[in-house]
């Protein structure tokens, strides 16, 4: 209570004694309660909606079971667009919905064994900037915006709740992003966006009721862009290596090489079983599971360096991947070593 008055009092004698009004002034104004976080979240989802939501587009088409519907973005100026496979992998009469009109569209792209596919309207768009799948970390805050059944662009929130290789025991072909977001038929193709607005994943696969789903990293996606900028087509590379557990860690990776498959780009290359795997092309390799992403990261044809421990010595092999063996049939989900069954987000469908 003392230090409460302390600065008054001083205040009040100060004035007194140069004869000046000792009037106290009068009291601030209170501030303003600070913003709540639900009204901030709000606020952000809302920004970026009206924003991003321009250059989100409902997708349509038809295949061998009937009419169907779903999302896609645009992802430069000039009309290209990024969807899932399930919306424009095997589908004829394809039309995007944009800015009030229809205009045709036409595949340019389609890639089963990621679960995109690349489409062009011949317009000029807006775009989406693409962001990095590496900044998203567990409980990061996400949107996305899509076409759920023939209802307007809908904004949905969640945060990412984890990153899987593999989904009741089958793996994916790269990690993909968990997120605690509710999706609906017709949003397959929608895209994951951060909190600036930037393009971080793409919707391939829903879990459950539709109360999470799962999102390619944009980073993946982003590969099979190159791959088609550079070839025409989706070229996902291996090497023929298989890896297993180490019992302890050696420079940090617990990844052995246990065979070098013949007839591979590996076989004669210069690695050996029993070597230690810490790097393949840029990715570095912790434990087996990590071989899953260095290899979807690889593009057959070109060469990729491979840096592994044998003994005491750090040695580097230069390696031309050739073409995985699984890429042009390869499913979303599959098991070790066959075909699995894809899990898709389900488009919007509509059976004659």
């Amino acid at each position: 209570m003392t230090l409460r008055f302390v600065f008054p009092l001083a205040f009040f004698v100060c004035a007194f004694a140069r004869g000046q009004d000792a009037t106290p002034a009068p009291p601030p104004e209170a501030p303003h309660p600070p913003e709540s976080s639900t009204s901030s979240i709000s606020r952000e989802v809302k920004e970026i909606f009206e924003k991003s939501g321009k250059a989100v587009v409902k997708i349509r088409g038809t295949d061998e079971h009937g009419d169907l519907s779903g999302t896609g973005f645009f992802i430069d100026p000039a009309g290209t667009i990024y969807t899932a496979f399930s919306v424009g992998g095997d589908t004829e009469n394809l039309t995007v919905e944009f800015d009030g009109k229809t205009y045709p569209a036409r595949v340019m792209m389609a890639d089963l064994r990621s679960g995109i596919a690349i489409l062009k309207a011949d317009i000029a768009t807006p775009a989406l900037p693409i962001g990095k799948s590496e900044t998203m970390e567990v409980a990061t805050p996400v949107m996305t915006i899509g076409y759920p059944f023939d209802l307007p662009s809908t904004p949905s929130f969640g945060m990412v709740a984890g990153f899987d290789r593999k989904f009741l025991g089958r793996y994916f072909c790269t990690t993909h992003v968990r997120v605690n977001l509710p999706t609906q038929r017709g949003e397959a193709g929608a895209p994951l966006l951060n909190f600036k607005g930037e393009v971080i994943g793409i919707l391939v696969a829903q879990i459950e009721n539709g109360s999470a789903c799962y999102a390619l990293p944009i980073d993946a996606a982003e590969k099979i862009r190159n791959d088609f900028i550079r070839f025409g087509e989706a070229r996902h590379g291996w090497i023929g290596i298989n890896v297993a557990p180490t019992e302890k860690p050696i420079e940090g990776s617990t990844a052995e090489m246990t065979e070098i498959m013949k007839d591979t780009p590996a076989y004669g290359s210069g690695v050996q079983s029993g070597d230690i795997l810490l790097q393949v092309g840029k990715t570095k390799v912790h434990q087996p599971e990590d071989v899953i992403d260095a290899s979807f990261f690889i593009t057959a044809g070109d060469t990729v360096p491979i840096t592994v421990v044998r003994g005491n010595e750090k040695m580097t092999f230069e390696i031309q991947a050739d073409f995985h063996p699984a890429s042009h049939h390869a499913p979303l989900l599959a098991a070790p070593g066959q075909n699995g069954l894809p899990l898709r987000l389900e488009s919007n469908r509509r059976t004659p």
